[in-house]
């Protein structure tokens, strides 16, 4: 065992220091990969994206005037808070708000301020504040570096895994076999339950943000129920999915608008 000392160090050391914090939750996270990396690359995907002939982005009207004009104003809300509160050299956004033609329920925020909307979401977010709900929740996964904070845990999972193997080498096979599954299960399990605070970090920064840009954080109740009402086929157990189960992010919502509500100035 010896012989992996050096390396369980250094992944140690990483895990210590490679870190940055999240602004307004103040969470300490890992951060093994940088961001000039990751936006760089999403500001790739994101342009090829727009640009496949399969892609329909709708460039005018009022849907896709609508979805600018409500990221514009949680942009401008957002980067004036991270100026005003010492984050400003720790973020570089190219801001980009697209509506896409598809019957998809979805919308998403890459790193660096990439944002899309699908036009199956309208019909839901059938509102401004709905709309702005979404949206803020998924720029929070942005601001918040969760891209990147995923990568880097899939890293150290990786680099685990290793060590594992490595000390297990003289093993019987199916000794071997039965301590690698367990591993794999349990750092899944694990990137599971990170998956799911991401998410309500996402939902908290999210409504902080919206409140910022003078959308009413109470709105993200009635427009969380909508979305839980188009789950038709069910969800997986809480502790299986990416995702808070329904009941768990509403009631978590509800706890955070006061919080949100201190921010909250109407246009």
């Amino acid at each position: 065992m010896k012989k992996f000392k050096p390396l369980l160090v250094l992944i140690a050391i990483m895990a210590v220091f490679s870190c940055s914090t999240v602004p307004l939750t103040g969470r300490k996270q890992l951060s093994l990969v940088g961001d000039a990396e990751v936006n760089q690359s999403a500001a790739a995907s994101y342009k090829q994206l727009l640009s496949d002939p399969k892609t329909k982005v709708v460039a005018s009207g009022a849907d896709a005037q609508r979805v600018k004009t409500i990221g514009n104003r949680l942009a401008v809300a957002i980067e004036k808070y991270l100026k005003e509160n010492g984050y400003g050299d720790q973020y570089s956004f190219n801001w980009e708000f697209n509506l896409i033609q598809s019957s998809e329920v979805n919308a998403w925020c890459m790193p660096g301020g990439k944002v899309a909307v699908y036009s199956g979401l309208l019909p839901v977010a059938n509102t401004d504040a709905y709309l702005a709900v979404v949206m803020g929740h998924e720029i929070g996964h942005a601001i918040a570096r969760h891209s990147a904070e995923r990568i880097s845990q899939e890293m150290l999972v990786q680099g685990g895994g290793q060590l594992v193997g490595a000390a297990t080498s003289q093993q019987s096979q199916a000794t071997q076999t039965a301590i690698s599954t367990l591993y794999g299960v349990g750092s899944q399990l694990k990137l599971l339950a990170y998956s799911r605070k991401q998410e309500s970090e996402a939902d908290r920064l999210g409504l902080t943000f919206m409140a910022m840009a003078g959308y009413d954080p109470h709105n993200a109740i009635a427009f969380w129920q909508r979305m839980a009402a188009q789950n038709k086929g069910g969800a997986p157990p809480e502790f299986l999915s990416t995702h808070p189960a329904d009941v768990t992010r509403i009631a978590d919502i509800q706890n955070l608008i006061p919080e949100a509500m201190k921010y909250y100035k109407k246009y």
